[in-house]
């Protein structure tokens, strides 16, 4: 088996990076990739196997972390006592979230490439994961905290899912804007605000 060159795999990851950026999944070269890392597309198949997984290299760690992540998240909340829950529920949220936050930015490429270049990759709908970690963890929160629909109206887990995606395409515009750090978290504090009011327009607690 032929020696890799030493440098090659970090080249060809970096100006990988800049196609996907620049192109999105669907219209970048493998060829302009190779050229710009010095070396050839053969030496991509070599060690990717092709162009989904020269992207999957590049965005998969982020993925993995940041699903872990919220999971943990949503998790340590859960094991809350239910009265915590109920009297912590927005502190918590918005802090975690800051913590959320804190971690896209420090994986800032990765994720504007998940969110505009993923297209046509097994990565476009990794929003929807989350969403699905969120719904299924405010039912849970819901039960415990002895939460209803308020009148007549109807919530879903349908419902649930357009209002949480909707969330979560919020948070990632600043991402999208190229906002600061300092300046997305005084933006998505303001979208947790407004997404808790609207939480509290459709459910209202059991009375005890």
């Amino acid at each position: 088996m032929a020696k890799q060159i030493e440098g090659v795999y970090e080249r060809l990851l970096e100006c990988a990076k800049q196609e996907f950026l620049e192109n999105g999944y669907k219209d970048a070269s493998l060829r302009t990739i190779a050229v710009n890392a010095g070396t050839s597309t053969n030496s991509i198949y070599v060690r990717f196997r092709d162009k989904e997984g020269l992207f999957e290299a590049l965005v998969e760690p982020a993925v993995t972390g940041v699903l872990q992540l919220f999971s943990e998240i949503q998790e340590t909340f859960h094991r809350f006592e239910p009265e915590v829950q109920k009297e912590r529920v927005n502190e918590y949220s918005f802090r975690e979230m800051d913590h959320f936050l804190d971690y896209v930015y420090e994986n800032l490429d990765e994720f504007r490439l998940l969110l505009d270049a993923s297209h046509g990759t097994k990565f476009q709908n990794f929003v929807d994961e989350l969403t699905q970690i969120e719904v299924e963890y405010t039912y849970k929160y819901m039960e415990v905290a002895g939460y209803k629909v308020a009148g007549d109206m109807e919530v879903t887990q349908d419902f649930l899912h357009i209002v949480t995606t909707a969330y979560f395409e919020g948070v990632f515009e600043v991402v999208r804007h190229r906002m600061s750090r300092e300046t997305a978290g005084k933006y998505v504090c303001m979208l947790e605000k407004y997404h808790a009011a609207g939480f509290d327009t459709f459910f209202g607690q059991e009375d005890s």
